[in-house]
């Protein structure tokens, strides 16, 4: 499998997963600006719009959309536990907290990141994502993982999308459970491995 990222975006979180799920994969960096590989390639011929993660298969065929690429790579790797079982319940609630970040969460970062966003528009961006991390502080207030005791692919996700908050200066000092949440996350191997490969991991971390 080939898993087509840029440092620090949410392709974070596939590359997460597939460390967690001990399966072969190599990485291919996406020049966003641009939209080329490093020998030349342009990716919208890999995906269209244009944007990571993207997931190849050995097949050839490509699978798109972080939620979506995450539960595959689950499924490939039913031991590592990273979702619950297809058609279970605990699956779709499973699924619910991963539309739950995407909707909520990572999307709302968008506009922060977007230099021709409005004030107005930055504001209500900053607005909705302190009540949706109240939100999981709450949920994270009493259980260690976003599913209880099991480590997911929710957490991955979320562990990926609080990555920003820093980029942007978005402040979670506010959110104590979710800070200890965030700093035991990222003592796992597989989270420490994915950010050295990205370049993420700053000196002394």
């Amino acid at each position: 499998m080939k898993l087509y990222y840029a440092p620090a975006a949410s392709s974070l979180a596939p590359h997460i997963a597939l460390l967690e799920a001990g399966l072969k994969f190599s990485l291919v960096k996406v020049d966003l600006k641009t939209k080329l590989l490093s020998d030349g390639t342009d990716f919208k011929e890999i995906n269209p719009l244009g944007y990571v993660p993207a997931l190849q298969l050995k097949n050839g065929e490509v699978l798109t959309e972080c939620p979506a690429i995450l539960q595959y790579i689950a499924d490939q790797s039913p031991a590592s536990n990273l979702a619950p079982a297809n058609g279970s319940f605990a699956r779709y609630k499973l699924q619910s907290l991963l539309n739950f970040i995407a909707t909520e969460l990572h999307k709302n970062f968008s506009p922060l990141f977007d230099p021709t966003s409005v004030d107005a528009a930055k504001q209500n961006a900053i607005h909705k994502l302190q009540q949706r991390f109240s939100t999981i502080e709450g949920m994270l207030a009493k259980a260690v993982y976003l599913s209880g005791e099991q480590f997911t692919l929710a957490d991955i996700y979320l562990f990926n999308v609080c990555l920003w908050a820093r980029l942007v200066k978005f402040d979670l000092t506010s959110y104590p459970s979710l800070q200890t949440y965030l700093e035991q996350i990222a003592q796992r191997p597989a989270v420490r491995q994915a950010l050295q490969e990205e370049g993420l991991l700053r000196h002394g971390e």
